[in-house]
């Protein structure tokens, strides 16, 4: 079914800045708009989902979306919303994330040529790199004077701020790049509509301008806010860096606990920004998640509809075998389900012991495997003292003093997970 895309992104609270007529243009009218992603790295983080989710709501609304990857002004850097200005890319690693990018993108938009909406992704360093500097100032640069780039607020703010660093030239004209890049494609793909975060109204508007006073057209603009966090803490974040949209670079298990962890406040805003539910089943989900808040209905939705969207139902289900793991009941069998890396994961910063695969010949008793063998307990009158207490387990499973270890116990042929409790506990390594 087709969305009015104003108005969805709208109910959703993804609307903030929007140029005058451009949703009467867009209800009249089957449009091409694009949003432009940085390749500062080759994998998105979900920072860039928001703008994932615009284009998948633009091409359900029945126009089509315009991916742009930034070859070019990737060089340079966008100074909105930055304080410092950023490393340059060298060609090899800009092609590296461009390549990756595309890849990503691929997953989430219909580039089915058979589509007459089709997405289309492009590269700006297709029509920059053999764009001179000259040419580039006689053709466009005299079109925005010093003055309307310098009221930008992105531009004012660099060079009202505290930082030494001010703003360097290659930084300044990124705005006319940009704008440039809109007035490519509106003229070779007939785009009327460029979207993006709140931070990027200044560059938008520029294009816009760019637009009007070099062929005398109409182009259209519409902003997103950016996304906060109620704690204050930035969106995106973990203690371990950004969370990436790469499962290499960030686990389906990791990806699918950053949504599970979300406060309530803010799960009712990502319920709506994040996910592909209808208006009505994102109410009835809210009204039931104020009924029952421990039961956290609105996380878990929000947690499986993220991970399966951008990883995989296979991915989505090992996530939350990991967390029930973790935090509930389970078996040895459901470790060995886990693959190495996830299994790690799920038991990340507990401590750590090694022993050697030759000690396991014969088998250890447990005793000496709790206390001397591993450290885990102090000593064997500890060990003697918890096992009578029925407080140990191996992989999951209570044991007793007269149980041995063996190498059939490794998870993974090389892990041994003891607990002592519920929540204490202890990782044995076996090297060869």
């Amino acid at each position: 079914m087709q969305i009015n895309f104003v108005e969805e992104l709208r109910w959703r609270g993804m609307l903030h800045d929007i140029m005058p007529e451009t949703e009467d243009y867009l209800n009249r009218n089957s449009a091409s708009g694009y949003i432009g992603f940085d390749p500062t790295a080759d994998s998105l983080h979900i920072g860039s989902l928001v703008q994932i989710m615009i284009l998948i709501h633009f091409q359900r609304g029945g126009h089509r979306p315009i991916a742009l990857v930034g070859g070019a002004t990737g060089m340079i850097g966008d100074p909105s919303g930055k304080s410092d200005e950023r490393n340059l890319l060298d060609g090899v690693a800009l092609q590296k994330n461009v390549d990756g990018i595309r890849k990503q993108l691929q997953k989430f938009l219909d580039f089915d040529t058979a589509n007459p909406l089709a997405a289309q992704l492009v590269n700006n360093l297709d029509w920059m790199k053999d764009y001179t500097l000259i040419d580039f100032s006689r053709d466009i640069g005299k079109h925005l004077t010093v003055n309307y780039m310098m009221a930008k607020d992105s531009v004012k703010k660099r060079l009202g701020s505290d930082a030494k660093v001010g703003m360097s030239f290659t930084e300044f004209t990124y705005q006319l790049l940009q704008g440039y890049d809109f007035l490519h494609l509106y003229q070779n793909m007939d785009c009327k509509l460029q979207m993006g975060g709140s931070d990027q109204w200044g560059n938008i508007t520029t294009g816009t301008e760019l637009i009007r006073r070099k062929v005398a057209g109409k182009a259209y603009a519409i902003t997103c806010p950016l996304i906060t966090k109620t704690d204050g803490t930035k969106f995106g974040k973990t203690e371990g860096g950004n969370v990436w949209l790469d499962k290499e670079r960030t686990s389906p298990f990791k990806f699918y606990q950053y949504w599970l962890n979300a406060t309530d406040e803010d799960a009712q805003n990502y319920i709506k920004i994040f996910t592909l539910l209808d208006k009505a089943t994102i109410e009835n989900l809210m009204q039931q998640h104020q009924e029952s808040p421990h039961m956290r209905l609105l996380q878990k939705t929000i947690a499986q509809e993220v991970t399966r969207m951008v990883h995989s139902e296979e991915d989505l289900q090992k996530a939350i075998q990991a967390s029930q793991i973790l935090f509930g009941k389970s078996t040895a069998e459901d470790l060995n389900k886990l693959d190495r890396q996830t299994f790690l994961e799920v038991f990340e910063g507990v401590p750590q012991a090694e022993i050697k695969l030759s000690h396991f010949n014969k088998g250890i008793d447990m005793i000496p495997f709790l206390a001397a063998e591993t450290s885990f307990l102090k000593s064997n009158g500890e060990a003697r003292r918890a096992l009578s207490e029925n407080s140990i387990s191996v992989n999951k499973i209570k044991a007793d003093e007269n149980y041995r270890i063996s190498s059939d116990d490794l998870i993974n042929r090389q892990y041994i997970l003891l607990q002592r409790g519920k929540k204490t506990y202890f990782i044995v390594k076996v090297v060869g």
